[in-house]
């Protein structure tokens, strides 16, 4: 993948993230201060244990300030059109899924980048995509949707497994790109429209 195709996918996806953990900041009624902290935190986290495990250091956002004033840009926008956005909870689920597409495919090639098997990659692109709501849910004193029934990290799995399997028909990767974020979107939406989920275990 083209370097300008994936920052193009890196900004979306930190645009996506940032307004999802705003949202969800403001449903818990935080201040601005904790409104961008969520968002710094549900943006970047996943970006950087992904390279942290990679020892690719200093991380991608210590790197490169944009993103940061990127996060904040989107925040502050965000809490200034929320009068005109009700409902939070499905643009939260909206952007978070969008996020979701997006940096799971970021993680995806940057393990592509290093030489790592297909696995290991699709690992590292579960760890993108979820880690940054991970953070976010538990400052929150919310049960990440991780370790909950909603398909989540599945998405997250099956959308790496359609990667390295379009891979083979010679796509292009730009097709290849597109299919895959937009399956991992529609998935969560069919998963939460339908009530999918994987099964619970308890006493």
């Amino acid at each position: 993948m083209e370097i300008s195709t994936m920052e193009t996918i890196e900004t979306l996806g930190t645009i996506s993230f940032a307004i999802s953990g705003s949202f969800a900041a403001m449903q818990r009624r935080l201040d601005p201060f904790g409104v961008l902290i969520i968002a710094f935190v549900t943006s970047i986290g996943g970006g950087t244990l992904r390279d942290l495990l990679l020892g690719d250091t200093p991380v991608a956002w210590m790197r490169d300030v944009n993103y940061c004033l990127l996060i904040l840009l989107t925040s502050f926008a965000t809490i200034f059109f929320k009068t005109q956005i009700k409902k939070f909870k499905v643009t939260l689920f909206m952007f978070d899924s969008m996020g979701l597409g997006l940096f799971t495919l970021l993680g995806i090639q940057k393990g592509i980048m290093f030489g790592l098997s297909p696995g290991i990659c699709i690992a590292l692109g579960t760890i993108t995509g979820c880690f940054g709501g991970i953070i976010r849910d538990t400052l929150l004193n919310t049960i990440p949707l991780i370790f909950r029934k909603e398909i989540y990290a599945t998405a997250c799995i099956l959308g790496g497994i359609l990667y390295f399997l379009l891979k083979s028909f010679n796509l292009t990767e730009e097709i290849n790109t597109i299919i895959v974020i937009a399956f991992i979107f529609v998935l969560r939406i069919i998963a939460v429209r339908f009530k999918l989920a994987l099964p619970k275990f308890g006493y």
